[in-house]
């Protein structure tokens, strides 16, 4: 009887208390369901101390123990960075942290002569106040992840000089595309009218669009040096491999990745006819990073970030061999290819933008519920930014992660069909053994809980992956 006692009480309550206690209560909610899955695969961690009998053809003992305190020290930070995160955002929304940096950064545009009618300038003075503040709190989590968690498993190369330079310059670059976006996503919602939602969609779907194109291009050769792949096989095999599948490739790089970390990856951008592939040096066995005084005399174009950050970087040895022969790289290019010519590219992008839409009609309708900003503290106004805030954030929070969930499964089966892509190209014995060696550098953990494996890994697990390389009937 207490219980529904208290269940009427609730319903008794004004509608902006319901739904402000709907969703503190979600977010502990999920909190502890991330905290019970990390816990239950902690507990594989802890307990999986030999390499199981599966596993004995293609890992050794002691890459195994390296993996598995790797990743014990890995979850201890998630616990204690996710612990943090979830109980200061619970102070911000019980002690009307959202409501007051509405009204500091209003007083700061009031000091410049903005009145409270320069709404779009008060939003912008907003998102610079609460990014910053998101920066400054987070600053201590990212150093000793870097520096000690990284740091002691071998695989950070930066400098304390380095590590601040980049991330000035990472919220700086933030802030140039964030304001500027912002203010005209703002300006759309407003003179929109009844099909205000239509147009932010469209806007939103252009800017995304021009984003992709032009990071890779503009936006990241301003933190990493991006060099022309030099002339010779593996550049040979590659043209050959993109021309036999009609990826319409033009160029392809090879981004400096060991001047931050150990860690390897690759993959493509571009739309239409201009392709080009970007390969982290760490991916290549037979790289090594051209000298700066030639290649800066070479006249060959290399973009860089031109801060002389290679000065700013541990010197490092390798003192064991990293990557991947070039038959493995164009097994894991055979991979990546696989995702384009599935399909897979479009059909997230066709997800995204689909979803973008949803959400958007949806905001249009919730916008007008006085309510919703009440439930936040905004009794006296309804500025546009923070109903973007309170909707996407907080309202739709449920439904981000049945999509989350649902996109991860959808990851993972595309994930084995570009696998079985590969495998079709002849390339199946080099990306099994490729994906062996990656799982080796990064020091990935091959032995998962079922339930968290199921939750969060948005790729398969490698001996699923190994198991359908090997499968004669995988298609």
């Amino acid at each position: 009887m207490g219980m529904w006692a208290s269940m009427d009480a609730m319903w008794e309550l004004p509608a902006e208390k319901r739904i402000f206690g709907a969703v503190l209560l979600f977010s502990w909610t999920v909190y502890l369901w991330e905290t019970f899955l990390a816990q239950r695969q902690r507990r594989i961690y802890k307990t999986t101390t030999h390499v199981p009998l599966e596993l004995e053809q293609i890992m050794d003992s002691e890459t195994f123990e390296k993996s598995r305190l790797y990743q014990l020290d890995k979850s201890t930070f998630s616990f204690w960075s996710g612990l943090y995160s979830e109980v200061e955002g619970t102070f911000i929304l019980l002690f009307g942290g959202i409501p007051y940096l509405w009204s500091l950064s209003g007083r700061f545009c009031g000091y410049v002569g903005f009145g409270p009618e320069y709404e779009i300038i008060h939003s912008l003075m907003f998102l610079l106040l609460a990014t910053l503040f998101s920066a400054l709190t987070g600053l201590p989590w990212s150093l000793y992840n870097t520096f000690v968690i990284e740091e002691k498993h071998g695989f950070n190369h930066q400098t304390l000089d380095f590590f601040m330079k980049d991330a000035i310059k990472k919220f700086v670059v933030t802030q140039c595309i964030l304001l500027p976006v912002s203010s005209l996503l703002l300006y759309i919602i407003k003179i929109g009218g009844d099909y205000f939602f239509i147009y932010a969609w469209l806007f939103t779907l252009v800017v995304s669009l021009v984003l992709v194109t032009i990071y890779a291009d503009y936006i990241a050769p301003l933190f990493d040096k991006f060099t022309p792949l030099p002339e010779g096989k593996l550049k040979q095999e590659i043209e050959v491999m993109a021309k036999n599948i009609d990826f319409p490739l033009t160029k392809v790089y090879v981004v400096e990745g060991s001047k931050r970390s150990s860690h390897s990856n690759a993959y493509f951008y571009g739309f239409f006819k201009n392709k080009r592939i970007v390969l982290f040096d760490t991916l290549l066995e037979e790289y090594s990073v051209p000298n700066k005084d030639v290649q800066e005399g070479s006249g060959m174009g290399p973009r860089s970030d031109g801060e002389g950050d290679s000065e700013e970087i541990k010197p490092t040895v390798k003192n064991k061999k990293q990557g991947c022969k070039n038959e493995e790289v164009l097994a894991v290019l055979g991979h990546e290819l696989g995702h384009w010519k599935l399909g897979h590219t479009v059909k997230n992008i066709i997800i995204s933008q689909m979803n973008s839409f949803l959400c958007f009609s949806l905001f249009a309708v919730l916008i007008r519920r006085k309510e919703l900003f009440a439930a936040f503290g905004f009794y006296d106004s309804q500025p546009t930014l923070i109903g973007l805030l309170i909707i996407f954030q907080f309202i739709f929070s449920p439904y981000n992660e049945v999509l989350s969930f649902c996109l991860t499964v959808l990851s993972r089966r595309f994930e084995f069909q570009a696998d079985a892509f590969a495998k079709k190209l002849g390339k199946a014995k080099d990306l099994y053994s490729a994906l062996i060696k990656l799982n080796k550098d990064n020091l990935g953990f091959p032995v998962s809980d079922w339930l968290f494996s199921m939750w969060h890994y948005s790729h398969p697990p490698l001996l699923e992956r190994l198991q359908a390389l090997k499968n004669p009937k995988q298609d």
